[in-house]
């Protein structure tokens, strides 16, 4: 989401290479550059002129320390203000009520707030142990209502029927009564959107809220909305207790701006971040990990936690004595690899995580990558009989071309992995044999880097 403001901003910073101080003229083209960026990725004026205002006033005049250049001086500077912008520390879902604890998502339509109730509802179930009722408010939309109940079903979570003759209102009275007698212990109420903001919708909202007693009140934005998601997240503040912001669609062609300006104009937390169509695709949001992306650092610490929740721990266990005696390796440990790593987003979502040296583009990384490789893989692996997956060797002409059949690909595609699987086979047993170190001496720096010492 941040690509082009991650590079523009180093850009900036790099300008003050061989300088030993910071100074009003020697900052004064590198606070230009940063305006520009920040313009160009949609944030709102007013945010931009208080955030190079705040950063002018802590820079000029910095002490460059020896083990800092002046970019880095100034990226550090950023990189707090950075933080300071997108909030404090992420505070959880404040669930200290009677149950049911009422959740209220309120945005405009097409925001992904259906989406992002169920997304809420699954982690609420799987993390916190909760008994979850969803239920909707929308009588505008029956696909919205159906849309709901699937996947409320689909997270085993518990649904309250609502239908388009119904006022509500009384929706929220019969899902209220009916989250009790359930023993649900949080209840999330999915309201109405419009495609534009109207004096109808916000008493609606205002009516359901105050009838629901909601706990919290989460302004679910879309983040490739640009300045319409500044001017909907006003008129939802200054109608509702909003107590946080969900912002949804991370993962597409967004250019960051609306996370900084929503979070400015309205004072409030952004709790959650989308970052998928998967129903698991939600994330904890962490201002100062989100700044170290903005600034081309990386969030090696979400990237862990997330492998850490979604990876299987026995069958990595598995894999890694299998590695470490250099033989056993077969098919199906590459399949449980490849799903695994598709469970986490595939590897564009892992890339934007780690830290991009020097001038390294992730969008161009990623663009490199093709997701559905991996859906192919899988597919060709699939195909495989039990004795195939276990010893690939046997996996002649005829073979290959009944696996290509059943998978609905081409032989050409059986060979690429069969190719592949066979090269990291040759390195699993080399790395058995000692050989890491100097595999690693082969990378381009010729170095080992320090955390794998």
């Amino acid at each position: 989401m941040f690509d082009n403001l991650s590079r523009r901003l180093s850009d900036a910073a790099r300008n003050l290479s061989g300088q030993g101080r910071i100074t009003e003229s020697n900052i004064k083209d590198t606070l230009r550059q940063v305006r520009l960026a920040l313009l160009e990725a949609d944030v709102a004026l007013p945010v931009v002129k208080t955030f190079l205002e705040r950063i002018r006033e802590r820079a000029i005049g910095e002490e460059v320390g020896k083990s800092l250049t002046p970019g880095q001086a100034l990226v550090k500077i950023i990189h707090g203000e950075l933080v300071a912008l997108l909030g404090a520390a992420h505070t959880p879902i404040d669930l200290r009520a009677q149950p049911p604890v009422v959740l209220l998502l309120a945005g405009l339509q097409g925001a992904g707030k259906t989406t992002t109730a169920a997304k809420l509802a699954k982690r609420l179930i799987e993390q916190d142990k909760k008994r979850v009722m969803l239920v909707s408010v929308d009588v505008y939309r029956p696909a919205a209502i159906l849309q709901l109940e699937t996947l409320a079903n689909e997270v085993g979570a518990l649904h309250c029927a609502s239908s388009t003759d119904d006022d509500p209102v009384a929706i929220v009275d019969r899902a209220l009564d009916a989250a009790r007698r359930s023993y649900a212990d949080v209840l999330i109420i999915d309201t109405a959107g419009r495609l534009h903001l109207d004096e109808e919708m916000m008493q609606e909202v205002t009516a359901v809220h105050a009838r629901s007693g909601a706990r919290e009140t989460l302004f679910v934005v879309d983040s490739m909305a640009g300045q319409d998601a500044v001017n909907a997240a006003t008129a939802f503040d200054n109608s509702l207790p909003l107590t946080g912001i969900i912002l949804t669609k991370v993962d597409g062609d967004a250019k960051g701006g609306v996370a900084l300006s929503v979070r400015e104009v309205t004072g409030k937390q952004i709790r959650f971040l989308g970052v998928g169509e998967k129903i698991a695709a939600l994330e904890v949001f962490h201002p100062e990990r989100m700044a170290s992306r903005i600034l081309g650092m990386g969030d090696v610490l979400s990237l862990v936690e997330e492998i850490e929740s979604k990876v299987d721990k026995d069958k990595a266990e598995k894999l890694a004595r299998k590695v470490r005696k250099g033989h056993g390796f077969d098919m199906s440990d590459l399949r449980d690899q490849l799903q695994q790593m598709s469970q986490m987003g595939g590897i564009g979502a892992m890339l934007e995580k780690l830290p991009m040296a020097g001038r390294i583009d992730p969008a161009a990384l990623r663009q490199g990558v093709d997701e559905r490789a991996l859906k192919r893989q899988i597919a060709l692996i699939n195909a495989m009989t039990p004795a195939e997956r276990r010893f690939p060797k046997v996996i002649n002409g005829s073979r290959r071309k009944r696996i290509a059949a059943g998978s609905g690909l081409q032989v050409q595609d059986v060979n690429r992995l069969l190719k592949q699987f066979t090269q990291m086979e040759k390195m699993m047993k080399k790395v058995a044999r000692g050989g890491l170190k100097s595999m690693l001496r082969g990378m381009p720096t010729g170095k080992i880097p320090p955390g794998l010492r």
